[in-house]
């Protein structure tokens, strides 16, 4: 259907109209690649549409990294998303995705083992992405952090609310594509792969495995629970083990912690929270914002529970 998908190359511009006509200007732009009728399919075109969309933000990803000035390094990273685009219309392609995909094609040479790390990875995040004209996919997550900063840091809570900030939207895109512009690229890493080993769910990954290799385990059976990660094994036992308990929010509660005093001091308004955040990007600490976070998950715990 795309002839550019594994050539090395990819399209930045629009190769068909909204009503599915070809746009024979775009040839030259996109590589001398020319659709030449006109496309019917409803999911083709949706499909179509989006391929420039995802190419102009392949070149904004990472471009400070020297891995990305090879174009054909590019091209992976656009045949990737690309494709999970094609395989998963319900979702399609949202900003941000590029972010997540970025680092399997830095870390693994093979562009299928790149894939099918990144679509195993967006099972776990895809509901993330998930917008609607009522939600978003990361809101229960923001209602978490705000029981979390209420219970934990009330002053700064209230400060944020009288901002109009009670909402914690400024958090969307530390939660969306998990602290990769708040953190170096090694950090964002670092912390991806500690929080994804503290919330291991074994169950989580049944649906992978063969019926007959999943065990017959409960639960709360000792020889399953020492399979859990530290982080998810404490809701299990406690009984609460809610999806959205991610350790990503207290991640976040952490970075709003560090950044306290200035909150309280400097912001006036929802912009101002929004610069002194964004003063942060890529000079955060991984292993200090973790160690941090799980001070205060447990803070939160002791407080939730007297409360």
């Amino acid at each position: 259907m795309v002839p550019l998908i594994g050539s090395g190359k990819f399209v930045t511009m629009a190769v068909v109209a909204e009503d599915g006509q070809p746009l024979e200007e775009s040839s030259v732009e996109n590589q001398g690649w020319l659709v030449k009728t006109a496309i019917t399919d409803k999911r083709l075109l949706q499909w179509m549409l989006v391929l420039s969309q995802i190419g102009l933000d392949v070149v904004r990803t990472d471009r400070y990294l020297s891995f990305y000035e090879n174009e054909s390094n590019q091209a992976r990273l656009w045949d990737i998303l690309s494709i999970y685009t094609w395989l998963n219309p319900d979702i399609g392609y949202v900003q941000g995705m590029n972010d997540i995909c970025s680092p399997m094609i830095i870390l693994l040479e093979d562009e299928a083992d790149a894939f099918w790390c990144f679509e195993r990875a967006m099972r776990r995040l895809r509901e993330n992405f998930r917008t609607t004209a009522t939600s978003m996919g990361v809101q229960t997550q923001l209602g978490m952090l705000s029981q979390v900063i209420k219970t934990v840091d009330p002053r700064l809570h209230q400060h944020l609310e009288d901002l109009d900030g009670g909402e914690y939207l400024f958090a969307i895109r530390m939660l969306m594509v998990l602290f990769r512009r708040e953190f170096s690229f090694l950090d964002a890493l670092y912390l991806w792969e500690l929080m994804w080993a503290m919330e291991y769910n074994p169950n989580l990954f049944a649906s992978y495995e063969k019926p007959e290799n999943r065990g017959n385990f409960s639960e709360q059976d000792p020889r399953l629970l020492k399979k859990y990660g530290k982080f998810e094994r404490k809701y299990v036992k406690s009984g609460q083990n809610e999806q959205h308990n991610t350790l990503a929010v207290f991640v976040v509660a952490s970075v709003l912690e560090t950044k306290n005093k200035r909150l309280l001091k400097e912001a006036k308004g929802l912009d101002d929270v929004v610069q002194i955040l964004g003063d942060i990007a890529g000079n955060l600490d991984a292993r200090k914002a973790c160690k941090e976070a799980l001070k205060i998950h447990e803070k939160f715990l002791k407080k939730a529970n007297r409360q």
